[in-house]
């Protein structure tokens, strides 16, 4: 009997010896993080899909399409936290309209000589990369409305070298809590 618990005892011994003389194989990364909200799920990724427009209709005068609508929906607030947030689109300013605030086209998009605007739900120009003013967490459920639109490059327009073709464009959006 005691011949068994010396060689489990040295065998448990050997094993953390074993252990300890290993090299680490795991690695744990994480953040702990203070957000008084949760992105609702679902709203993590938002494609939004404007309407479509002919190139003529800018050489007509119409500078920017019709805003479409979209939505952020926060939950699980904790307005003991912090009751007020601001957003901030983050991407590629348009180059031919620098220093607008306009988000530029991917460069696989085919389309050129336009851009893409965001406007909060006031219809006020929220300039990519930078904050937008405060907005209130009035309750544990908000949801945060806000419009994008196509406008043409006014160049493009002078010039008439605007491209037809499918487009894209990418912003990331970054939530800024007071």
């Amino acid at each position: 009997m005691i011949l068994q618990r010396l060689s489990l005892s040295t065998a448990i011994f050997a094993a953390v010896i074993a252990m300890a003389n290993a090299d680490p194989n795991m690695r744990f990364h994480g953040e702990l993080i203070d957000e008084p909200c949760v992105i609702k799920p679902g709203d993590e990724i938002i494609v939004i899909t404007l309407d479509k427009v002919t190139d003529s209709a800018f050489y007509n005068g119409v500078e920017r399409t019709k805003s479409q609508q979209f939505e952020i929906h926060l939950s699980e607030c904790d307005l003991s936290m912090n009751n007020k947030v601001s957003i901030t689109f983050k991407g590629d300013e348009n180059k031919a309209m620098a220093g607008k605030g306009f988000l530029a086209l991917s460069p696989i998009s085919r389309a050129s000589g336009i851009a893409i605007g965001l406007e909060d739900s006031d219809g006020v120009l929220l300039p990519i990369n930078q904050p937008s003013k405060n907005m209130a967490l009035l309750s544990t459920n908000n949801t945060l409305r806000f419009s994008a639109f196509i406008q043409a490059e006014p160049t493009a327009i002078a010039n008439q070298s605007i491209k037809r073709g499918p487009f894209s464009a990418i912003a990331t959006f970054h939530l800024n809590y007071d």
